[in-house]
């Protein structure tokens, strides 16, 4: 590999790390705008295997603008972030894929008189990214919840 190759794969993690930041920090905000325009024209999210819906990515922002309403303060941390880069006989092409894991604690604001009771829940997300013209974009997002927990609230088990 050269320096000039090792060069451009560095700015492509770090690009592809900026847009899975990017995804998370407009989860957080309800800004679903900006979540938007983190998918390519044909992106597609699918949290069915977190208890929600599939589809194009403008629905599912649709889908989650209205299912996190009852949760203002949302902290959702994306870690431990695998991150494959498609490899053209040692040269980065213009797929990826991003394993990464989530811990999603969200609740009311403090001192907020409401019914909906704070809750943590974790699992993993894949994620596949495609290289476009104005930078690297979500194709394809998979929610994959492991566990959920609501404070004071007995869990199944």
């Amino acid at each position: 590999m050269t320096q000039r190759v090792a060069l451009a794969t560095v700015m492509d993690r770090l690009s592809i790390d900026a847009v899975i930041t990017g995804y998370a920090a407009a989860v957080d905000d309800g800004a679903w705008e900006d979540y938007g325009a983190l998918f390519t024209a044909d992106g597609r999210a699918d949290y069915r295997g977190a208890g929600g819906s599939e589809g194009p990515a403008a629905g599912a922002a649709r889908w989650l603008a209205e299912t996190l309403r009852p949760f203002p303060v949302r902290q959702h941390l994306i870690v431990n972030r695998r991150i494959d880069l498609q490899d053209l006989g040692g040269y980065p092409g213009d797929h990826a894929q991003v394993r990464a894991d989530y811990l999603n604690p969200m609740g009311p604001e403090a001192g907020a008189t409401t019914t909906a009771p704070a809750f943590l829940s974790g699992g993993r997300y894949a994620f596949g990214l495609l290289r476009t013209e104005p930078g690297w974009l979500i194709r394809t997002v998979e929610a994959h919840e492991k566990w959920r927990c609501v404070p004071g609230r007995p869990t199944a088990g």
